[in-house]
C-alpha cells in the first residue's frame, strides 16, 4: 500500500479482459494505474473484425448473462445499449451422419433421464443410462475427470456424442482429462453426496427451476464482444489510467518491503502493488525470482491451440438450416469441431450486412497439432467440406478468415483446484501482488472479469472475492451452438 497522504501506483501486466477490469476496478477506487500489455492491441481473446462489410468476432463471441460480472461491466462502460441476447437460442449436433437437434434436460451433457438423449444415442445408449440406478456408488475423491466419471456411470456414448463436444466447445480439450471439480463444480458436488448421477443432475435441475432466473442465458455486443475490452480501455484512459502497449515486461522484482520494481520495455516503474494477468507461461517467467514455487507451477499448466475460420457468403447463395450452428463429436472423425451460423445467431450482422451471410467453423484441440499445421488455405477447404457434408452448403464463399489463437485455452486437468490453491498460497507471503485470468477459475469472460476483482481485492487486503470464485465453463473460442 502507498505511504499516507499519497495516492497508491497499481501496475496491471497485462491487457486482455481480466487485466484491463483489474484496472477499471483499480481506477474505481482511486489509484494510479499503468497498464502494460506486450502485443501491439488490447483485449487478449476479444478480438473485433470484418468480413465482407459484416462486424464479427473473430475470438470469443458471447458471454454468460446469468452471471453478472461481464454485463455489468459492459454497463459500466457505456454498452448497455448495445448487449444483445442471440436472436436464436436453436443448436444441433453433428453426429452419426446428420444434424440432430441439441438436446435439452442436461448437465453439460450429463442427463436426468436416458428420454433426455433420445435421438442422439443408440438404443444400448439410452439403455446403459439407465444402469445407473442398480449401480453401486462410485467415489470422486477429491477430484476426477469428467469423461471417466460419466462413462462409469452412463456409458462412454454419452460422454464421446454429448459431454465431449460440449466441454470440447469450451476448452478445446479432452473430457477424459478434464476436471470435474473444476470445470463442472456443480456435478462435482453431487457426485459426492448422490450414489445416482441422473438422480443427481436431476436434483440440479430441480434447484435451477426453483430459483429460475429471466432474461437470456447468454448475451452478445452490437458489434462483437471485442468491443467490450476497447470499451473498458477507454474507460480506463477517461479516469487517468495509463494503458501501454508493444511494452513487455522482462523483470518484476521486489523492491524494499513496500514495493516492486517493474521493468518494461525501456521503462523502469516503482508501483505499490501489480496484478500479473498474463497467461501461465508468461506469468511464469515474471514471478520465477520472487516466488519460484509458483513460478513452477504456472509454468505446467498446459495450453491447447486452435484456429477460427470465418467465411462470409452471398445470401442468394448460402442457404443454412435453421439455428445458431452445431457442435461436432471427435467420435465422429471430422475435421472441424463446432461452426456458429453467425447470421443467425446474432441480428446485427444480418441486420447490418443483409446481403451477407456469416459463419465460422474452429478447428483443433489439446494434442492436435497437425491440423493447425496447415495453411490457412488448406483450413478453409477442410471447413468448406465439413459445412458441405453438415448442411449442403456448396457455395463459394466471397471472403474467408483464418484467425490463429496458439496456446489459447487453458486446460483444467484432474487436480487443477489444488494447483491454483498452491500458487495463489505461494503468492500469500508476497504483499501487494496478485494474480488473475482464465488459468485460475475458468474461462468465460465472467470468470475472467471476476478473476480481476478478486485480484484487486487481495492486494487491498480483502481475500473473500478469490474465496468465492467457481469456475463457470460457458463461453469459448471455438465459439460453436454450444455457447
Amino acid at each position: 500500500m502507498s505511504a499516507a497522504g499519497t495516492t497508491e501506483h497499481v501496475v496491471v501486466i497485462g491487457a486482455g479482459i481480466a487485466g484491463l477490469a483489474a484496472a477499471h476496478r483499480l481506477v474505481g477506487r482511486g489509484a494510479r494505474v499503468t497498464v502494460l500489455e506486450a502485443s501491439g492491441r488490447v483485449g487478449g481473446k476479444l478480438l473485433p473484425g470484418e468480413i465482407a462489410g459484416a462486424r464479427v468476432d473473430l475470438g470469443a463471441e458471447s458471454m454468460l448473462a446469468r452471471r453478472p460480472e461481464a454485463v455489468t461491466l459492459a454497463r459500466e462502460v457505456g454498452l448497455g445499449d448495445r448487449l444483445r441476447p442471440p436472436a436464436t437460442a436453436t443448436a444441433s449436433l453433428w453426429t452419426r451422419g446428420a444434424l440432430r437437434p441439441m438436446p435439452k434436460g442436461h448437465v453439460m451433457g450429463v442427463p436426468g433421464t436416458a428420454a433426455a438423449l433420445a435421438g442422439v444415442l443408440s438404443d444400448e445408449g439410452l439403455a446403459r443410462i439407465a444402469r445407473d440406478a442398480d449401480l453401486p456408488r462410485t467415489e470422486v475423491g477429491d477430484d476426477v475427470a469428467v469423461g471417466a466419471y460419466v462413462a462409469e456411470r452412463l456409458g462412454r456414448e454419452v460422454v464421446d456424442r454429448l459431454v465431449e463436444p460440449l466441454l470440447g466447445g469450451v476448452y478445446a480439450g479432452d473430457a477424459y482429462r478434464i476436471s470435474m471439480r473444476s470445470a463442472v463444480p456443480q456435478l462435482f458436488d453431487v457426485a459426492r453426496t448422490h450414489t445416482s448421477l441422473t438422480e443427481g443432475v436431476r436434483e440440479i435441475q430441480a434447484k435451477a427451476a426453483a430459483n429460475q432466473a429471466t432474461g437470456p442465458v447468454f448475451m452478445g455486443i452490437d458489434g462483437g464482444v471485442g468491443s467490450l475490452p476497447l470499451a473498458v480501455a477507454e474507460s480506463v484512459r477517461a479516469r487517468g489510467g495509463e494503458i501501454l502497449t508493444d511494452a513487455p515486461v522482462t523483470e518484476l522484482r521486489r523492491a524494499g518491503a513496500d514495493g516492486w520494481r517493474i521493468v518494461g520495455g525501456d521503462r523502469v516503474l516503482h508501483a505499490d502493488s501489480v496484478v500479473v494477468a498474463v497467461p501461465a507461461p508468461a506469468a511464469a517467467a515474471l514471478l520465477r525470482a520472487e516466488a519460484p514455487a509458483a513460478a513452477a507451477d504456472l509454468a505446467a499448466v498446459e495450453y491447447a491451440s486452435m484456429a477460427l475460420v470465418t467465411l462470409a457468403y452471398r445470401r442468394a447463395d448460402a442457404a443454412l438450416p435453421a439455428g445458431s450452428g452445431f457442435l461436432v463429436p471427435p467420435v465422429d472423425g471430422r475435421t472441424i469441431k463446432a461452426s456458429t451460423f453467425a447470421s443467425q445467431k446474432w441480428g446485427w450482422i444480418a441486420e447490418g450486412t443483409p446481403d451477407v451471410v456469416v459463419v465460422r467453423t474452429s478447428v483443433g484441440r489439446h494434442g492436435e497439432t497437425e491440423i493447425l499445421s496447415r495453411e490457412d488455405a488448406d483450413l478453409v477447404d477442410v471447413s468448406r467440406h465439413d459445412l458441405r457434408e453438415a448442411t449442403g452448403l456448396t457455395a463459394t464463399p466471397v471472403e474467408t478468415r483464418v484467425t490463429r489463437w496458439t496456446d489459447g485455452l487453458p486446460q483444467y486437468p484432474v487436480g487443477h483446484h489444488a494447483r491454483v490453491a498452491r500458487i495463489r498460497a505461494h503468492l500469500a507471503a508476497l504483499p501487494g501482488l496478485a494474480v488473475c485470468g482464465a488459468q485460475y477459475d475458468g474461462v468465460g469472460i465472467p470468470a475472467c472479469v471476476a478473476s480481476a476483482y478478486a485480484a484487486v481485492d487481495k492486494i487491498h487486503g480483502d481475500d473473500r472475492g478469490v474465496q468465492q470464485l467457481t469456475a463457470h465453463p460457458v463461453q469459448s473460442l471455438h465459439g460453436g451452438a454450444g455457447e
